[in-house]
C-alpha cells in the first residue's frame, strides 16, 4: 500500500470542492471593464460639450444675422423725411395729426405740420381735410406759422374745407391754430379755450439769503439779467415783460376773432385764459359741433375713408431729436432762455 503524497489532498480532511469566482481570480479584467465604462462616460460628456458649443455658436450666428437685418431695415427700408412718390387713393378724407406740445423741437412743429397739410390739400382724391388736435398749446411763433399756412392753403384750395377735430384738449396755442379752420368739432368732454399767454419761472432771493449765498451777476446791458431768478424783481422790468405778454395776447385775440368771426359769443371771459368743455364751447362759439373724426368724414365731408398724411419721423430721427431736445432744454434752463408760451 502506497503512502499518500504530500501534494495530494486528504479526502478525510479536505472539504467539498468549491468553485472559485472567476472575476476574483482575474483582477486585471475587472479593472479593464471599469476603465471602459469611465471612458464611455467621458466620451459622452465630451460630445455633449461639443454639441452644446456648436448649438451656442449657431444661435450666436443667428442673432448676429438678425441684428444686421434689423440695421439694414432701419437704414434702407424705414420711411425717411418724405416720400417723393405721390399718394394715390380712392376718394377719401385727408387726416393730419397735431399731438403734444407745439414747439420747434417736438413732433408738433410748424414745419412738419405745414408739410402734412400741404400734402393733404394737394391730394387729388381728398374731398376734405381734418386736422385732429390734442395739445395744451406751446410756442406762439410755431402756432402762428401753422395758422398762417392754414389760411394760405384754404385760399389756394377753396374747394376743400379744413375741419379741426378736438380729442382730449385744444387749449391756448392749440386753439390759436384751430381758429383758422372752416369749422371746429369736439367731444362733449374735450377741453377748449385758454386764450391767454404766460411766462413762468421761480424766484430764489429769500432762499439765498437764508443760506447765506451771494449772487454775483455781471452783465453788459442794463437789462440783460432781466427776470433773473436769483435777483430781486424790478418794477420797470416787470412792466416791460407784462407789455410784451399783452401784445402777444392781443395777437392771439385778433387771430381768434378773424377765424371765428361772429360765431363767438359776447362773453368777456372768452379771452381771459379760462377753458371749457366741448358742450360749453359750443354755447360760447368756440366749437361748431360735437363729433369725432369718423363722424366728420362720414357726415360732413361725405368721404368715410380716412387717409393719414401726418409726417412720421423714423427711428434715427427720433433718437436725434431726443438728444437735441435734451440739449436745448439744458441750455435753456442754464441760460434762462425761456420765452412766452400759449399754454
Amino acid at each position: 500500500m502506497s503512502e499518500p503524497r504530500d501534494d495530494q489532498p486528504d479526502a478525510w480532511t479536505s472539504g467539498p470542492a468549491v468553485e472559485t469566482d472567476k472575476s476574483a481570480q482575474a483582477p486585471g479584467k475587472t479593472k479593464a471593464g471599469e476603465g471602459e465604462w469611465e471612458r464611455d462616460v467621458l466620451n459622452r460628456l465630451a460630445f455633449a460639450s461639443l454639441n452644446e458649443q456648436r448649438r451656442a455658436r449657431r444661435w450666436g450666428i443667428f442673432f448676429k444675422l438678425l441684428f444686421f437685418v434689423y440695421l439694414f431695415a432701419i437704414f434702407f427700408y424705414l420711411p425717411g423725411q418724405w416720400s417723393t412718390a405721390p399718394i394715390t387713393h380712392a376718394e377719401h378724407t385727408a387726416l393730419v395729426e397735431l399731438d403734444g406740445v407745439i414747439a420747434s423741437n417736438t413732433p408738433a412743429n410748424a414745419d412738419d405740420l405745414a408739410g402734412g397739410l400741404r400734402r393733404a390739400f394737394e391730394a387729388k382724391n381728398a374731398k376734405g381735410v381734418i386736422l385732429r388736435i390734442n395739445s395744451p398749446g406751446g410756442s406762439p411763433v410755431q402756432a402762428g406759422y401753422i395758422y398762417d399756412e392754414i389760411k394760405r392753403l384754404r385760399k389756394m384750395h377753396p374747394e376743400k374745407k379744413l375741419y379741426v377735430v378736438v380729442t382730449d384738449m385744444c387749449a391756448s396755442g392749440g386753439y390759436y391754430i384751430a381758429a383758422a379752420a372752416d369749422a371746429i368739432y369736439a367731444n362733449k368732454a374735450s377741453i377748449v379755450g385758454s386764450i391767454g399767454v404766460l411766462m413762468d419761472g421761480f424766484g430764489f432771493v429769500d432762499t439765498m439769503k437764508k443760506l447765506g449765498v451771494e449772487r454775483r451777476l455781471m452783465t453788459a446791458g442794463d437789462h440783460k439779467g432781466i427776470l433773473d431768478p436769483f435777483s430781486p424783481l424790478k418794477r420797470n422790468e416787470v412792466a416791460f415783460v407784462q407789455g410784451l405778454l399783452d401784445n402777444i395776447h392781443q395777437q392771439f385775440i385778433n387771430a381768434v376773432k378773424e377765424g371765428r368771426g361772429d360765431r363767438l359769443a359776447d362773453d368777456p371771459r372768452l379771452f381771459s385764459g379760462l377753458f371749457w368743455d366741448g358742450e360749453e364751447g359750443v354755447k360760447l362759439g368756440l366749437v361748431d359741433g360735437l363729433g369725432s373724426s369718423s363722424y366728420v368724414a362720414r357726415e360732413i365731408i361725405k368721404a368715410e375713408k380716412i387717409v393719414d398724411y401726418t409726417r412720421r419721423p423714423d427711428l434715427l430721427e427720433r433718437f436725434a431729436e431726443r438728444i437735441g431736445v435734451a440739449t436745448a432744454r439744458v441750455l435753456g434752463d442754464d441760460l434762462g432762455l425761456r420765452g412766452a408760451n400759449l399754454r
